[in-house]
């Protein structure tokens, strides 16, 4: 548990997604340039308040909303601050989210230049309709164009985001976009279920009965496709929704799963080191007018115990294929997983959910069907 991350949250966002929860701003580009400088800010205190807390960074990641929104000469210069005040480990892993319909050739080899060495790339389908229904506000040419671009810009690590389970999706259509993005040869690319998040206006939609999801079984079979493909295509599933060529996992995401320490900045960010949990202010405007007025942006702080922070490590730990090393967490928490869990795990072991293989607590390929069920068991 020797990685450290730090993760900045840029909310701004050309159009809402119809279904993202995630904290983000439509338009709002008249509070950008504050926004940034809130960020520098807090930078500054975070560096001066946490500098007995804080080691050499393995990670830095921007994400959002869509940071591409910022120009790119911003975001170069937000990166530098970044090294200014935070030492950096060597070879560190230095990502940033990027959305196809918010960069071109230039800006990429911009960003490129200040640092950044890993691409992720908010596709989310290879297909127009789809791209439609889920409103995005780029083309399937745009992300093809991207991809090109950063590897003339000199990215090789790129990530590529793909949903499936979408509104009248079937199989095949899954199965040609997974052959397409193969045919882009990205390095890691994360697969998710669409999920239908409370307040969207997918669940409006789900509610009024006017989206048609496709049934268990077939989203099961898609799953199977993307399994096939990509295990022929080399690429190797380590986490629920990831899969990466061999050295190309992502560190930063593989340090929350661990329940390593992160620092978090940004509005609606959350941090977690010495043993607690951060979360900041969900508002942009009000996160800016804090710092500038030198107060606390921090709206929770959670400190865990010692049982709380064991049963999270495993949670997070049974998302990996890799699952959890048993001698770890008694070695950390001083507490035998075996023991704690008793009857719970037993039965588990014997509905063929998870598993003990060479010291590890693994879900089995039954249990990451039924992850969050298998989860819940174990909270």
């Amino acid at each position: 548990m020797s990685d450290f991350g730090l993760y900045l949250h840029i909310p701004f966002c050309l159009k809402k997604c119809p279904y993202c929860s995630f904290y983000s701003l439509e338009g709002r580009m008249d509070l950008v340039e504050r926004y940034v400088q809130a960020i520098n800010t807090q930078l500054r205190f975070c560096a001066e308040a946490y500098r007995n807390h804080l080691r050499p960074m393995t990670s830095i990641f921007f994400g959002g909303g869509t940071p591409t929104l910022l120009p790119a000469a911003a975001l170069s210069r937000l990166l530098s601050k970044c090294l200014e005040r935070f030492s950096c480990a060597d070879e560190a892993e230095i990502s940033i989210e990027v959305n196809p319909a918010t960069v071109d050739r230039s800006d990429l080899a911009v960003l490129r230049q200040a640092g950044f060495n890993r691409l992720s790339i908010g596709v989310q389908s290879l297909q127009d309709a789809e791209l439609r229904q889920l409103g995005r506000p780029h083309t399937v040419a745009d992300a093809v164009d991207t991809v090109r671009w950063a590897r003339t810009a000199g990215f090789e690590n790129i990530n590529l985001d793909l949903m499936y389970g979408l509104s009248g999706q079937g199989i095949q259509t899954w199965k040609t976009t997974l052959e397409h993005a193969l045919e882009l040869q990205p390095t890691h690319l994360s697969i998710y279920e669409l999920t239908i998040e409370a307040g969207t206006p997918f669940a409006r939609m789900e509610e009024q009965g006017t989206l048609f999801l496709p049934d268990e079984d077939t989203v099961l079979l898609m799953l199977e496709e993307t399994q096939q493909l990509l295990m022929q295509a080399g690429l190797q599933r380590y986490e629920i929704s990831n899969y990466a060529q061999p050295g190309y996992q992502c560190r930063h995401n593989i340090n929350y799963w661990q329940n390593g320490e992160y620092l978090g900045l940004g509005a609606g960010a959350v941090a977690f080191f010495n043993k607690t949990r951060f979360t900041a202010i969900a508002n942009a405007e009000q996160f800016c007018a804090r710092l500038e007025k030198g107060q606390e942006v921090w709206m929770e702080k959670e400190k865990l115990d010692r049982e709380a922070a064991f049963r999270e490590t495993v949670i997070m730990g049974l998302r990996m294929t890799a699952g959890v090393s048993l001698a770890a967490l008694t070695d950390h928490f001083d507490l035998n997983a075996e023991s704690y869990y008793s009857d719970t795990l037993h039965r588990l072991i014997r509905q063929g959910m998870v598993r003990i293989v060479q010291g590890r607590l693994q879900l089995t390929a039954q249990g990451f069907l039924l992850a969050n069920t298998v989860m819940a068991e174990l909270v």
